[in-house]
């Protein structure tokens, strides 16, 4: 029961929708439609007619002996290709192709596609130039029909799909609403997004958006998805609020094509997301790894934390781990991982899945961003499988990231740097040290133009230096560059005063006040609320979780860093005095609508402490409401948040 419910059929499975309307027969390939099976002593005089007229047969002739011959058993398909009667007819059909009618090549085409013939078999090539040139001659319904035949053999028709999509677009008042949904079918297998026919598709989705079956409304994100076509925010926000009010009615494929799209359009829907985590953890025992992966990468993309859908993945996954790709197994470890939860069943569920990244470590050779993937998701939860680092860190895999399609460095660089910082008993490979002072530039380069001239970072450092007495006091740098985020640094002696120690900037004309950011009331708008326009339930919920999961180090710095730097709790620290790393974090760095810290940042704050750091926070439910009210408001709240309020 297992296997077959991890099996994944490419060509059917996409097709379920067209089992909802009869329509889709003159539309598509059917491979369930009942036809009489030749008898075999039928076979054999067809080919053996074949072998004495073979000079003088009819494109009639050809023709029907053909589709005869297509209504074999699929067992003796693979038999009858290696017959030299057949590969002749085979060679006459080609030669006839210009003196069939149109319905009789695509019946021939649907022949072709009973039989199975390979993709690039020389009667294909005919039919595909036969067929191009006849393009703008068909019916819609016949180019929709022949589409899907090339879809079913596998074939890429780039040519003829280019016509299809102009003669639609010319055409489009003939789309009924079945005819829209294969169009759209047809434009995600061919991975091809006709631009000027955006704006039409958005139209005829809201057009006949409550008429589309769920299974339809599925197969258009898919389409969407696999042709990387774009979506507006309205139309992806009302398909999102269909599916938000019917999703008990879907069925998990079509629901994960839904989420597919989502996860591509960005789209922050709480109605669905809240739905979602009623209805997937019953379905997820059924569902396959594919599936399960789609769905916990979607919440991990979106910063969705739902521990009910993460508990039952982390539940069902061990049993399942050996049917996971590489693909899978990655990315439900960086799922895991950035939403920084650990499971109840944390050590069978991370190490089926360490288990699965090891056998298949072949596969990394083709696809070296998914093992760096995994990796991180790992690091971000304090897990450094050494065999796979190993690996990762070797010349010829660190070649290969670098000819990667995928920018590869940075995480190439934050996995490296946590090794160094976290794993110091590891002995395996090690990156070059040119590689790290490249990635160190890079990070530091856009650090520059990106991240120190963030108007709530410049304002908190301006205002840093007015609290403690000059720029020699505090660096906005990024203490960590792997982790791409930037730090505030603040010393602090003994006594709890501040120590001069930016040597670097003291003199230097800070121009703070005029940074080219203008902090307009849609800014902070922007800034503060983010995507979530009123505060959420969830808000509550995901604190609570994030309170009952803090780590030591954590309660230490709050025991210290309670409302400000008491240094008096700490007695055995104030020798040396203490090295702040400030905060100033935005809502990207946390779950969605909610104060659970991402597992990037889990990580930042972790390897600081274990470089001597204490973390302080200005989170940005705080600070980012301050940035409008006036300025000794905000000096208080930096001088009681750093500074021994007994100072």
């Amino acid at each position: 029961e297992e296997e077959e419910r991890e099996k994944h059929d490419s060509k059917e499975d996409p097709r379920v929708f067209q089992q909802g309307r009869p329509e889709y027969r003159a539309l598509s390939y059917d491979k369930s439609e009942p036809i009489e099976p030749l008898p075999l002593e039928e076979r054999d005089g067809i080919l053996q007619a074949v072998a004495i007229g073979r000079t003088n047969l009819s494109p009639a002739a050809i023709t029907d002996y053909f589709l005869k011959l297509s209504r074999l058993p699929a067992e003796h398909h693979s038999a009858l290709a290696f017959q030299p009667e057949f590969h002749t007819l085979c060679v006459c059909a080609a030669q006839s192709l210009a003196a069939l009618g149109t319905g009789d090549l695509v019946a021939l085409l649907k022949a072709c596609v009973r039989l199975g013939l390979p993709a690039a078999h020389p009667l294909l090539d005919a039919c595909d130039r036969e067929g191009t040139s006849r393009a703008w001659d068909m019916q819609l319904e016949q180019l929709l029909l022949v589409a899907d035949c090339w879809r079913y053999l596998e074939r890429s028709v780039p040519s003829f799909l280019g016509i299809l999509f102009s003669y639609a677009n010319r055409h489009w008042q003939e789309l009924t609403l079945p005819r829209f949904v294969q169009l759209v079918y047809i434009i995600g297998e061919g991975r091809r997004s006709p631009r000027d026919l955006t704006q039409k598709v958005e139209n005829m989705i809201l057009k006949h958006l409550d008429s589309f079956t769920l299974e339809e409304l599925g197969a258009i994100c898919l389409g969407l998805f696999k042709s990387l076509s774009g979506i507006s925010d309205h139309v992806m926000r009302k398909i999102a609020d269909r599916v938000s009010v019917q999703m008990g009615n879907m069925s998990t494929y079509a629901l994960v094509n839904v989420l597919k799209m989502l996860r591509y359009a960005r789209m922050d829907h709480l109605p669905l997301l809240r739905e979602l985590g009623r209805v997937i953890p019953p379905r997820v025992p059924t569902t396959n790894t594919q599936g399960i992966m789609h769905i916990t990468l979607t919440c991990s993309s979106l910063h969705y934390f739902d521990e009910g859908i993460l508990a039952a993945v982390a539940k069902a996954l061990p049993s399942k781990a050996t049917y996971c790709r590489s693909k899978d197994a990655a990315k439900l470890l960086w799922s895991f991982g950035c939403l920084d939860y650990e499971p109840p069943n944390e050590e069978e569920f991370y190490s089926s899945l360490i288990e699965q990244m090891c056998r298949k470590l072949h596969e990394f050779r083709k696809f070296p961003e998914h093992l760096l993937t995994g990796l991180l998701g790992l690091a971000f939860v304090e897990r450094f499988p050494e065999e796979l680092i190993d690996y990762a860190f070797g010349d010829e895999f660190v070649q290969k990231t670098r000819k990667s399609k995928y920018e590869l460095q940075k995480d190439l660089f934050t996995l490296s740097k946590s090794v160094e910082i976290e794993c110091p008993s590891y002995q395996g490979n090690l990156l070059p040290p040119h590689l790290y002072q490249e990635m160190t530039e890079m990070a530091l380069n856009f650090a520059e133009q990106e991240i120190y001239v963030r108007p709530e970072i410049v304002e908190a450092t301006s205002l840093l230096q007015s609290v403690l007495g000059g720029p020699e006091y505090v660096r906005n740098h990024m203490i960590l560059p792997h982790t791409r985020s930037s730090d505030l640094e603040v010393h602090l002696g003994p006594d709890g005063r501040p120590i001069p120690f930016n040597l670097k900037d003291f003199g230097a004309e800070k121009k703070l006040e005029d940074m080219g950011v203008s902090l307009t009331d849609d800014l902070m708008a922007q800034l503060i609320r983010g995507r979530c326009d009123s505060p959420s339930p969830l808000e509550g919920e995901n604190e609570a979780r994030t309170h009952s999961q803090e780590r030591g180090g954590e309660a230490r710095d709050r025991a210290l860093l309670s409302g400000g730097l008491c240094l008096k709790a700490s007695p055995s620290l104030q020798p040396q005095g203490l090295k702040v790393a400030i905060q100033v974090s935005n809502r990207n760095h946390f779950c969605y609508c909610s104060k659970r810290l991402l597992g990037l940042h889990r990580l930042k704050r972790r390897q600081l402490r274990r470089l001597g750091y204490v973390v302080l926070e200005l989170p940005f439910w705080e600070w980012f409401p301050l940035l409008k009210r006036t300025r000794l408001e905000k000096l208080s709240y930096l001088q009681y948040k750093v500074l021994d309020p007994a100072l």
